[in-house]
């Protein structure tokens, strides 16, 4: 089949209600990512030095050498911005998520011991801070299995959640098939976590955040002071606070770095909007063990038939009649590059129209007299299809007078002589006398505008059939 992975639909026009405890308006996740001393460095087997995420503008990696500077800058975060941060958070008492390169926990003994003592959970950001978009996926499996087992030897317990950052198009995958992640954020897509069937696997994805990040101080564009991250970060806040309040509450994720933040000029724009939020009532401060044991349990996973997966066979079998009597619309629209924002109401009859208004001009017009009249002879022998009887039973179309019973005949009868296909409308749209008047209009009209507007009325019919199956 031709399918396009990429989900473009996510939570769609309605994502669920998160129900945050103590109904919070807000979920403020901040992360601290520790991956100083696992870096890029010769010293770590790697063949050159770090370039990524540093005070040094244009930064470029030395092959074969030690580029002392980086190193430096890199310790500053362990030697002083970790410290820095670890007496802001806990003197607030607000809970954080570490993202630990497991060999930089490994050479980092206190801080690691400090973290535990605040109970701050520690996930996985993999064995070591460097790129795996080029990594052979047997290697990179590899990668993470040494990052779990590393992790819970220097930790004492394993990671249940996991973040890589500088991931491949397969590290999704391979973390969820090692099947020991309560979350993975190794995405950026949504304000919400969601659940992602990978394999037999139902996974729980909570999305990370690039722009409420302190990585901007180092990259362009980017914050250039404390005041500029504090704005940005008050101004997103402000707006998931004001979605919270009218009934939709979000997620906030802050990124950030010891070696970033951590300095005096920086934090200074973090520590104000730390008063900014903790000034509002019905803020939740979590950690993102925290969100993913809420979201399993409010929203646990629920695995329904998706359209984009389904054969040829199931998706005719299944909407085949949606244009009445032309199964081939499904037919064709089956081939079309199906993928996750077609497993809706909305996706599937955007699949079928194209199907639809593609075909020759003899298709579409047998489509139009495949439709029965209209309070006609099929429906007064109950031969209509299912679909067709209950929408002329909805306009009260099935419990006509005499005199409306003939006026239809008459219409009915009158229509097809001029136009050579029955009177199409979508009949959820209007009341019994408003169809009665637009069938009187209409009759009128040349038989090209009458085409048009036969099609656009399938069209429609066949989004409120595909509205009473599907999301």
């Amino acid at each position: 089949m031709n399918r396009y992975p990429r989900d473009m639909r996510g939570h769609g026009p309605n994502p669920p209600r998160a129900n945050w405890p103590n109904d919070a308006r807000i979920a403020v996740q901040i992360v601290l990512n520790y991956e100083e001393g696992g870096e890029n460095c010769i010293l770590h087997g790697d063949a050159a030095s770090e370039a990524f995420l540093s005070d040094i503008p244009g930064a470029a990696q030395w092959a074969g050498q030690r580029h002392w500077n980086m190193e430096s800058i890199y310790e500053y975060g362990a030697r002083a911005g970790f410290w820095r941060l670890h007496r802001l958070f806990t003197g607030r008492d607000i809970p954080i998520t570490i993202y630990g390169v497991a060999t930089a926990l490994a050479r980092s003994p206190e801080q690691v011991a400090a973290m535990k003592a605040a109970d701050w959970e520690i996930a996985s950001h993999g064995l070591k801070w460097v790129e795996h978009k080029d990594m052979p996926e047997a290697e990179e499996r590899a990668a993470i299995a040494e990052a779990i087992r590393l992790h819970t030897e220097v930790v004492g317990t394993p990671p249940r959640g996991w973040y890589t950052g500088r991931c491949s198009a397969n590290t999704v995958r391979l973390v969820a098939e090692s099947g020991a992640m309560d979350y993975i954020s190794d995405t950026y897509d949504d304000d919400l976590p969601y659940w992602a069937e990978i394999g037999a696997r139902d996974q729980l994805i909570i999305p990370y955040t690039l722009e409420a990040n302190d990585m901007r101080f180092a990259t362009a564009p980017g914050y250039s002071t404390g005041e500029q991250f504090y704005q940005y970060l008050r101004d997103a806040f402000d707006v998931l606070y004001a979605e919270g309040a009218a009934g939709a509450p979000k997620m906030l994720s802050i990124g950030l770095h010891c070696r970033l933040i951590g300095r005096p000029g920086k934090i200074a724009g973090l520590m104000r909007f730390l008063d900014h939020a903790q000034a509002h009532e019905g803020v939740w401060f979590a950690r993102r063990a925290d969100i993913a044991a809420h979201w399993a349990k409010a929203h646990p996973p629920a695995r329904r038939e998706r359209p984009s997966q389904m054969d040829a066979a199931r998706f005719v079998a299944k909407f085949g009649s949606i244009f009445e009597h032309s199964p081939w619309v499904a037919e064709r629209a089956h081939a079309l590059d199906l993928g996750p924002a077609h497993d809706c109401a909305a996706g599937v009859h955007n699949a079928l129209c194209r199907a639809f208004r593609s075909a020759s001009d003899a298709e579409r017009l047998a489509v139009l007299q495949a439709h029965p009249d209209l309070a006609g002879k099929l429906a007064a022998a109950k031969a209509l299809t299912a679909e067709s009887t209950n929408e002329q039973a909805s306009a009260g179309l099935d419990a006509l007078t005499e005199a409306e019973r003939s006026a239809f005949q008459s219409l009915n009868a009158a229509y097809m002589a001029k136009h050579g296909f029955p009177f199409i409308i979508a009949v959820r749209d209007y009341t019994k006398p408003e169809i009665l008047a637009a069938f009187e209009a209409r009759i009128a009209n040349d038989t090209d505008q009458e085409l048009a507007t036969a099609c656009r009325q399938v069209e429609r019919i066949a989004e409120f059939r595909l509205k009473d199956i599907l999301p």
